[in-house]
């Protein structure tokens, strides 16, 4: 079986788009190269690229990027029937009688290929199409050796593994979301249950940033890479048919992340605005600077622009009385680090150094590098639109890809870390459930704490006084 570096190392080097093993399709006319990297193909040679022969198997960082960007203009569920059948045309998998000694040479192959597809895109095979011909390819080999069996097996068992576990996070999730209310409604029917605030569930900020990239390690294993394409899919440049890529928008996983962020913000905001002594507010803006603070020194970026997100929304931010007793130097060298001027420079440079720190890393620790989410996102999203899929002689550009897949393959190393921290699940339970405000509570909140300033504020207190609490 071809053997090649890891994937990231490949991405990672100066030729991370060539392919190793390209005796097969090197004279084709439909493949077009330069200086030995491919950079546009027809939609056909690069399906038949990626089908190994016996002399023959595709370069791993090849295999990824195919599949990864492929389904932004084949169903992976068709690309899946196409592969299938090359395969059978290909080997003659599909002739009553089988050379056993063709099988030996082609079949290792093969189930390499199907091994890297399930291992790396598991949520594929969601789709019943897929799951069909994965089975069907796979019984014509072991049809035809026993000795290949086992190994079909283990493919089988490890994706069940995947999908199982994934089905099991996403009802966790449901479970969590269903717990999480919001916080006005609960003051006015049980304004007794919610006394607690974070620091009295815990008082260290340290534990509260390492329970925070607990939750953010935990959600990123769950996001497939799939997702940051998908985002994006919307009508085949290639093909007529209106409808066929509805079901193809599958994000589920990396919604749910964008999500948490958006809770931490509103929980931040929430856990600022509520206490009614302006010293109390003080000491929690105090603390989530310390948490945003170890965020940073962990690696965890996107839990640290999350906290500086919800201390900089208006009804926080206007608290002026607050923060004048706030001790605000650690802050300004966070807020300076999150900069967004010259497309977040500083962040950009903090986030190299963390994932360089990570290549070299002796600890699961030092490894942890938790990218700011939104900006990833924006970036394969600026990406995708500033580069057509489709060149005009018909090819697929697939110098676009071999980009879109150098930034996702950086994401598949990240998400793989194990947390190193020991889980304190009464600090994650509060985190994941504890009742947020809504925007206009902590505008309320915000106003009852500081007076409002001007007639604009002053008419919008008494709007929400008399929404919220039915009071004039």
């Amino acid at each position: 079986m071809p053997q090649t570096p890891t994937l990231v190392a490949m991405f990672d080097s100066s030729c991370f788009h060539r392919n190793l093993y390209q005796s097969k399709e090197e004279s084709c006319s439909d493949l077009y190269y330069q200086d030995n990297n491919l950079l546009s193909g027809s939609l056909e040679a690069l399906i038949q690229h990626l089908v190994p022969n016996v002399d023959y198997y595709p370069d791993r960082t090849y295999i990824f990027t195919f599949l990864l960007s492929s389904r932004l203009f084949i169903h992976p569920s068709e690309l899946m029937a196409r592969v299938c059948h090359v395969c059978m045309e290909q080997q003659r998998l599909n002739e009553p009688r089988l050379d056993k000694s063709q099988v030996r040479k082609i079949a290792p192959k093969i189930l390499q290929l199907l091994t890297e597809w399930t291992d790396t895109f598991p949520y594929d095979f969601r789709d019943e199409r897929m799951m069909r011909n994965l089975k069907d390819t796979a019984h014509r080999i072991t049809n035809g050796d026993e000795m290949y069996r086992k190994n079909v097996q283990q493919i089988m068992q490890n994706l069940i593994r995947k999908l199982a576990a994934l089905t099991q996070y996403e009802e966790l999730i449901t479970k969590i979301n269903a717990q999480s209310t919001d916080r006005m409604t609960v003051l006015k029917t049980k304004p007794q249950s919610i006394q607690r605030d974070i620091i009295t569930v815990c008082s260290d900020p340290y534990t509260v940033a390492q329970q925070l990239t607990h939750i953010e390690l935990e959600r990123l294993s769950y996001i497939g890479p799939e997702e940051f394409v998908q985002a994006f899919v919307q009508k085949d440049p290639l093909d007529n048919n209106e409808n066929c890529y509805s079901d193809r928008k599958k994000t589920r996983n990396l919604e749910a992340y964008v999500e948490w962020f958006n809770r931490l913000s509103y929980l931040v905001a929430t856990e600022i605005c509520m206490p009614v002594k302006k010293k109390h507010r003080a000491r929690m803006i105090e603390f989530f600077i310390d948490v945003a603070r170890e965020c940073f020194n962990i690696g965890n970026f996107n839990s640290l622009m999350a906290i500086l997100s919800g201390m900089n929304m208006s009804p926080v931010s206007r608290l002026k009385k607050t923060w004048a007793k706030v001790k605000t130097a650690k802050f300004d060298i966070l807020e300076h680090q999150m900069d967004p001027s010259s497309n977040f420079y500083n962040y950009r440079t903090a986030l190299r150094g963390a994932a360089q720190r990570s290549l070299t890393a002796h600890s699961n620790r030092e490894k942890i590098v938790i990218p700011f989410c939104s900006l990833l996102i924006k970036d394969i999203y600026f990406l995708n639109e500033g580069c057509k899929s489709q060149l005009p002689n018909g090819h697929v550009n697939f110098e676009k890809f071999w980009e879109l897949a150098k930034q996702v393959s950086e994401f598949m190393t990240w998400k793989q870390v194990e947390c190193p921290f020991e889980k304190d699940r009464k600090i994650l339970h509060y985190v994941l459930t504890a009742p947020i405000f809504s925007e206009d509570a902590l505008y309320l909140a915000s106003y009852e704490s500081e007076s409002p300033e001007n007639h604009i504020e002053k008419d919008r207190w008494k709007t929400l006084r008399s929404a919220l609490l039915g009071r004039a």
